[in-house]
């Protein structure tokens, strides 16, 4: 009953993304440059002009050939950016970001037409993914060793880096590496737990927790994502790209301190605009499924808190985060 349940809830989300492609508008189609071996980014942006040259820089450097992009009401040059990159393919849309599943139902329909037998990367402008080995070996080379290991699934748990000092308060320019001012993070504590039906990883912890939800752990944001994924049709997102359907999906990613391959998503949320991007969703209520219900979040981040403790360790490199246990090569030396 359980499994039928979840084929149903699959279909039902398919069709939900599906049907959202009429929400979407084509500015530039590039996909013609997709090939079967490429990795392909895929993402919903608002406003992050000054992320973007970095994550192009980035991601490109790891081996991405091609980013499918919605655009959803950019008004601060985000848009313009996107549309002149030669390797993008740009959609907008100006559909409700919450209606949409948090541009879930958007990507997966993107998903669903352009990704079908390749390696798909789903990511937010504010993530960063690192694995091992990727200072020298491209995405390309995981995903072939990925599938020589018989897995379509490469986990990653989402690590919030932020600032020495108060946030807000530290310069930034445009373009530059976000690491450059988000030096710090919490090594741990972080906890796991599998949920049902989906079978789904559920991880939490960290500095988001530790500053913001103290008064209820029960609500802190869930850390765990399956971002890079070899595509099939049938496949759908349940929750974000927390966890996804059919449920064995969710098995290819056990967590912290697990031996199976992962990476972690550097989170760079906490660059100076977070202050002004806060005080943006307290008004447009888009980015939460109750936003009420995170208003107290929202006036902790309005008061620029300083997230840094002495207990709080420098970011090194990949390296570090293995021996931390927070990602690992699997194998793959």
């Amino acid at each position: 009953m359980t499994s039928y349940r979840m084929r149903w809830k699959r279909r039902r989300l398919l069709w939900r993304s599906w049907r959202s492609r009429h929400q979407l508008t084509s500015v530039a189609d590039r996909t013609a440059q997709i090939e079967g071996r490429d990795v392909v980014a895929v993402m919903t942006v608002r406003n992050e002009q000054p992320r973007l040259a970095y994550f192009y820089k980035h991601y490109r450097a790891l081996g991405v050939t091609h980013f499918l992009v919605v655009d959803n009401q950019s008004d601060d040059g985000t848009f313009e950016f996107l549309r002149d990159q030669q390797d993008t393919s740009v959609w907008r849309t100006d559909h409700s970001y919450r209606g949409s599943r948090f541009g879930v139902d958007w990507m997966t329909w993107l998903q669903m037409k352009y990704c079908y037998g390749i390696w798909s990367l789903t990511l937010d402008a504010d993530e960063l993914l690192v694995y091992a080995h990727h200072d020298t070996r491209s995405l390309t080379q995981l995903t072939k060793w990925l599938e020589d290991q018989g897995r379509s699934v490469f986990g990653a748990m989402m690590l919030d880096l932020y600032p020495r000092g108060a946030l807000g308060e530290q310069t930034d320019s445009l373009g530059e590496n976000p690491l450059d001012h988000l030096q710090w993070f919490d090594a741990g504590p972080y906890r796991s737990m599998r949920q049902q039906p989906a079978q789904n990883l559920w991880v939490q912890g960290g500095a988001r927790e530790r500053v913001f939800f103290q008064r209820d752990t029960r609500r802190s944001p869930t850390l765990n994502k399956i971002p890079l994924i070899k595509w099939d049709r049938s496949f759908a997102y349940l929750n974000s790209c927390h966890s996804a359907l059919p449920p064995r999906l969710n098995h290819g990613y056990d967590g912290p301190g697990s031996d199976d391959p992962s990476g972690v998503l550097l989170h760079t949320k906490f660059l100076p605009d977070v202050v002004d991007k806060a005080r943006e969703d307290t008004q447009r209520q888009q980015h939460f499924s109750n936003p009420a219900a995170m208003k107290d979040y929202y006036d902790t981040v309005l008061d620029n808190p300083c997230m840094w403790t002495p207990e709080s360790t420098k970011y090194e490199d990949w390296r570090q985060l293995e021996a931390l246990g927070l990602m690992s090569s699997g194998g793959w030396n």
